[in-house]
């Protein structure tokens, strides 16, 4: 179940791609939605001792941010009423981007936020809000491509399968997105040479765990022919996927956020919306 849906704002193009496709998720699984628009504006910075000149500037500059996140957040009751509104609200979030989404999609069944996109006119914290939250929000989160439409259902689904923790968690937080679907097909790929391990779990053993979900799926092993990302993203082309499960992965190296190969390169290149959970 889908109880609450966390959707990322904020003042680029892509903004109104997202919205639409998690104001019909909402519709369909009756979920009510959360919209956090994070402002940019520091919080505490106009406590801190200031030249005056630095204060007004400082001034001037939160509330340019204050009135562009108010714009974004009448555009998104607009947008909503136009597509026939479900249950919703906004927030407001000062403070650092990632953390106002991460926070609030503690509380929220899924989180949808919007593919990397260096082009964005965003500043390097937001750009990297995709990755940090798949990483950081404990919940399944569906990344929306930077280009593209998504009006129709989410209806042919890939379940990437390496048996391991992230793909198992992306699963079940997309069984109420399974339910729903016409197609499932779970595939599973080991990279070209490389072998299964002793003990993992076999496709056929997700295969039999969803249909005891009411979830017929077919299945469909492998070998990856170059790399696993690249040979997944070419796969759902074949199927004409609406939409991959996968599993996020991802570490820290001192101060710098290290994605793993497939993870980091579906997330750059997809043109479907993609489901991680980490």
């Amino acid at each position: 179940m889908l109880s609450t849906i966390t959707l990322h704002l904020d003042h680029t193009e892509r903004c109104e791609a997202r919205t639409l496709l998690a104001a019909r998720l909402a519709r369909q699984h009756g979920s009510h939605l959360l919209g956090i628009v994070p402002t940019g504006v520091q919080a505490g910075a106009a406590t801190l001792p200031q030249a005056p000149e630095t204060a007004a500037l400082m001034a001037a500059a939160s509330l340019y941010q204050r009135r562009r996140a108010e714009a974004v957040a009448h555009v998104f009751r607009c947008r909503l009423r136009d597509a026939g509104s479900p249950p919703c609200e906004i927030r407001l979030v000062h403070g650092d981007p990632v953390d106002a989404v991460v926070d609030h999609g503690h509380g929220s069944d899924l989180v949808v936020v919007g593919q990397p996109d260096r082009q964005a006119a965003v500043d390097a914290r937001a750009r990297q809000l995709p990755e940090e939250v798949m990483l950081h929000a404990g919940r399944p989160v569906l990344v929306v491509p930077r280009a593209g439409r998504f009006d129709g259902a989410l209806g042919r689904v890939l379940v990437a399968w390496d048996g391991g923790r992230e793909a198992a968690l992306s699963v079940h937080g997309a069984l109420p997105l399974l339910r729903q679907a016409s197609q499932v097909t779970v595939v599973s790929l080991l990279a070209d040479g490389a072998t299964a391990s002793v003990g993992a779990p076999c496709p056929d053993d997700l295969d039999g765990w969803l249909l005891r979900h009411g979830i017929r799926a077919d299945v469909d092993c492998g070998a990856a022919a170059g790399e696993i990302g690249e040979a997944l993203l070419a796969r759902a082309s074949a199927l004409a996927a609406d939409l991959i499960v996968m599993g996020g992965y991802g570490h820290a190296r001192a101060r710098e956020r290290i994605l793993g190969g497939a993870t980091r390169d579906v997330l750059a290149r997809t043109r479907i919306p993609v489901l991680m959970a980490h």
